[in-house]
């Protein structure tokens, strides 16, 4: 008995056909080449139509004027007294870095920043937060009415309510004087504390419920095998708790700062920057320059200042946030 190879039959396996894998081949393992229809580009483009408006909206309203005030920077345009404007160049940031005043506004804001967003409403955020997930529902609801009345009230109403409490007639000197302690006029006196714990008041409930999502998120697991192997309240905070919640951390500290980079009728409401400027942070200086002063290109150009401020605290912030490798 003879074993012969049977011959192949036309467009089968063998074949050099469609299904054989040879050239041509257009299976399920070589898919076929859709042929370009000619109404394909319009449809790449009709995807863009429901975000065009947005866009266009965007372009109009943000884009727009952060390019006009980059252009002001450089000129040395007037509200008042003034035909034309004319470009400077650099001439309004080498006027500000010579001018004391605008150090002075630089320095301020940073103790400002440092004092009311990174060290006060980031640390008492987080110890209400902590607080509030071991104490009753009855407490929880009342503290966190009260920390939230805060924060949802306006920031010039905020102002002028925490102008009659550090007045020499207000409240903190009321409560001072029936403990028989010393008083004093606060917003002459502590100006740049008095607005830093204005804006602590008004902005810690944000912080406050960050760290209570970021804590309710904690596996409980985590914690009690922390008990278990001895660790005291002190040492889980440090090593179990801060370390799960560090990106939570890294973002509130960078929308804390940048809020607190952009304060200005808070502290113009309570002081006007004063008295002496000794509490004049970047915006209210940057606010005196431009419209009190008439000068549009130099205001603008501290405004452009700022701005990079907040770049910088930004990018530092992200880069803290960074995973590990």
């Amino acid at each position: 008995m003879s074993l012969t190879k049977a011959p192949t039959a036309p467009g089968g396996p063998g074949a050099d056909g469609p299904d054989s894998g040879g050239p041509g081949a257009t299976g399920p393992d070589v898919p076929a080449e859709r042929p370009r229809r000619p109404y394909d580009g319009v449809r790449r483009y009709a995807r863009w139509l429901p975000v065009a408006p947005g866009t266009v909206l965007l372009l109009l309203f943000l884009i727009g004027p952060i390019g006009y005030c980059f252009y002001l920077a450089f000129t040395d345009l007037q509200l008042t007294g003034q035909a034309s404007a004319s470009f400077v160049g650099f001439d309004n940031f080498t006027r500000a870095f010579g001018d004391e005043d605008f150090v002075n506004s630089v320095v301020l804001t940073l103790v400002f920043t440092l004092i009311s967003s990174i060290l006060g409403q980031n640390t008492l955020g987080l110890a209400l937060a902590g607080l509030m997930q071991r104490a009753s529902k009855t407490v929880r609801t009342i503290t966190g009415a009260i920390v939230i009345c805060a924060w949802v009230v306006p920031e010039i109403v905020a102002g002028f309510l925490l102008y009659t409490f550090f007045h020499r007639r207000g409240t903190l000197n009321e409560v001072l004087d029936f403990l028989h302690l010393p008083t004093q006029n606060w917003l002459f006196t502590l100006p740049i504390l008095a607005v830093s714990f204005a804006n602590i008041w008004r902005g810690t409930a944000f912080s406050m419920l960050v760290y209570s999502a970021a804590l309710s998120e904690i596996p409980d697991e985590v914690t009690e095998s922390a008990q278990i192997d001895g660790a005291n309240g002190w040492q889980r905070l440090v090593h179990v708790t801060l370390p799960m919640i560090r990106r939570s951390i890294g973002t509130n500290l960078m929308l804390n700062t940048l809020q607190t980079l952009s304060v200005f009728g808070l502290i113009w409401a309570m002081t006007r920057g004063g008295p002496g400027g000794r509490s004049e942070t970047l915006p209210v200086f940057m606010y005196d320059q431009a419209f009190n002063k008439a000068l549009i290109g130099y205001g603008t150009a501290v405004a452009l200042l700022l701005l990079v401020v907040g770049g910088l605290f930004s990018v530092v912030y992200l880069r803290l946030m960074r995973e590990e490798v």
